[in-house]
């Protein structure tokens, strides 16, 4: 490990635990916590189970889209953040919807395979266009913005390889899912699925606070940019103060120069008879 890793270039740096914390709350927040894999793994597990007990593709499509509405009316009535829930909302709309005007089962899940594998797609290109999006996800919310790119290249190698891991174990999963949706049955897809919801979220999110914690602490730029706005502030009342200082100074020696101009001429003047 270099300096440049142990250590960020110069600016407002934050604390080793100071770091550590903001990471994991940001992790937190940016992926949906615990009730956020609530919100997007229940209703699945009753989607399949219903069917499994059923054999009632527009019943198990009801039960799911309704479970996904009542836990964002939840989210609503506690006045907690509603983004986990409407992308939930959507993705088991569309997949209810999908099953029951194909009559097809296996296509509840279709939409959010889709979903998975374009994104593991989009983790891994954005890695090796050297902007990974994990980075771009979490530098607003740990106030050093894309400061990562070109003034800390510790955090950018941790973005970067936190990047790839999302998205070769996305990648990992929709090869085990994709399979089965061809060869395998809608309860088999099913029990699979909601078997593959939290385990490789849970590595995902683990490997990227290891990567984090080993990184440099991020470069604050918004105390940057506040201290930048303070300094300027300080140097235009400064300078005010001082214009106050010295306009009566100047005025008091204009005048005196003015003064003695007049009675030079003055006395230069010839006498008049």
């Amino acid at each position: 490990m270099t300096p440049d890793d142990k250590t960020p270039p110069t600016g407002h740096r934050r604390t080793a635990a100071d770091s550590r914390a903001a990471a994991d709350t940001a992790l937190l927040e940016a992926f949906g916590g615990v009730r956020g894999m609530v919100d997007t793994t229940v209703p699945g597990l009753v989607f399949v189970l219903m069917y499994t007990i059923k054999r009632d593709i527009h019943l198990a499509a009801i039960a799911a889209l309704g479970l996904t509405v009542l836990l964002g009316l939840a989210r609503l009535v506690r006045k907690e953040t509603l983004k986990h829930a409407f992308s939930g909302i959507f993705g088991v709309a569309f997949g209810a919807i999908f099953a029951m005007m194909s009559g097809d089962a296996k296509n509840f899940y279709l939409p959010g395979m889709l979903y998975t594998l374009g994104l593991a797609i989009a983790y891994i290109l954005s890695a090796i266009f050297r902007f990974p999006l994990i980075g771009v996800l979490l530098g607003p919310m740990l106030k050093e913005n894309l400061s990562w790119r070109t003034r800390n290249p510790g955090r950018f190698r941790a973005y970067t390889r936190s990047t790839w891991a999302w998205g070769l174990i996305l990648l990992a999963k929709s090869a085990v899912l994709f399979p089965l949706y061809w060869w395998g049955d809608a309860t088999q897809l099913g029990w699979v699925k909601v078997a593959l919801g939290i385990p490789p979220f849970l590595l995902c999110v683990y490997l990227t606070w290891i990567f984090l914690a080993k990184a440099p602490p991020p470069i604050d730029v918004i105390a940057e940019m506040e201290a930048e706005e303070k300094a300027e502030r300080d140097r235009e009342r400064a300078k005010a103060e001082a214009d106050k200082i010295t306009d009566p100074l100047l005025s008091e020696w204009t005048g005196q120069i003015v003064s003695e101009a007049r009675t030079e001429s003055a006395d230069r003047q010839p006498p008049r008879h």
